[in-house]
């Protein structure tokens, strides 16, 4: 079984600590246990609202802070993990793709807005040549992060790129803007040294920027915006486990709604 770092939610609901081997969530006589990994912010944050309102129905969370975007695949399509809440489905489909594992999606339940962030008092109009900017280095973020550079004018792609777009497709940069690939999680802390970096909204969150300090970000009619939704994920030949519909239920529900809405004030969005 693959090895995974994870730390504990604090307050998480538990009810033992038998381990999962994959097929079905644990069970006792209370109920189901579902072990489901997350980034800590805002995922985590959301499944803790979702964890009240589950065990109401005998299920109970048991939710496994990631702080990247590897091990929590690697646990899910290990058997350590029921489920997994941190990603969009083309990161999904091209984790798939690369590392051999067969994840699904089981519903998409929010969307977090890419955002371009400063470091110092630069603007989109006064962004120096030859500025370091510095994006998502796994391609479906990377692309995500170009048509956003490319959206407010600091470079061109090559239109057959889409949401696939990598550096070898800008076709125009009359800035010379230096772009530099970076782990998503290091783009917020790594900022002092760059001029410029685009940053997906749960490690803007977790680094403490908020959406008002964008210099921009992806809008409601954006191809991102249309394509990046997060997802409830699991091994497939799982989809149908028992509490995972009912996980995706309250996910998708009232009282998550309006945590996420009073909470991240734009950060994060609802999903239809």
């Amino acid at each position: 079984m693959k090895k995974f770092f994870a730390i504990l939610l604090t307050g998480v609901f538990t009810l033992g600590l038998a381990a999962c081997g994959g097929s079905e969530p644990a069970a006792d006589a209370d109920g189901i246990t579902l072990k489901v990994g997350a980034s800590p912010t805002p995922h985590a944050e959301i499944l803790a609202v979702a964890a009240e309102e589950l065990a109401a129905q005998g299920i109970t969370l048991d939710i496994i802070e990631f702080t990247d975007y590897v091990q929590p695949n690697l646990a899910l399509d290990g058997g350590d993990l029921d489920a997994n809440y941190f990603q969009h489905l083309p990161y999904l489909e091209g984790f798939n793709e690369s590392d051999g594992t067969d994840l699904v999606s089981i519903g998409t339940i929010h969307y977090e807005p890419m955002g371009i962030y400063a470091a110092g008092e630069i603007d989109l109009a006064s962004v120096p040549e030859g500025a370091k900017v510095g994006i998502p280095v796994d391609p479906t973020n990377g692309g995500r992060a170009l048509l956003l550079l490319e959206a407010n004018g600091l470079i061109k792609l090559n239109p057959e790129a889409g949401i696939a777009a990598t550096k070898l497709d800008v076709v125009e940069n009359p800035l010379n803007l230096e772009i530099v690939d970076m782990e998503a999680a290091q783009l917020a802390k790594s900022l002092g040294d760059l001029d410029l970096a685009v940053i997906n909204g749960n490690y803007a969150l977790l680094n403490g920027l908020s959406i008002e300090e964008a210099l921009a970000i992806e809008t409601a009619d954006s191809l991102a915006a249309e394509t990046y939704g997060n997802i409830v994920a699991v091994k497939a030949g799982n989809e149908n486990a028992p509490g995972l519909a009912e996980l995706v239920e309250v996910l998708k529900g009232e009282a998550v709604a309006t945590f996420i809405n009073e909470t991240y004030a734009g950060s994060v969005a609802t999903t239809k």
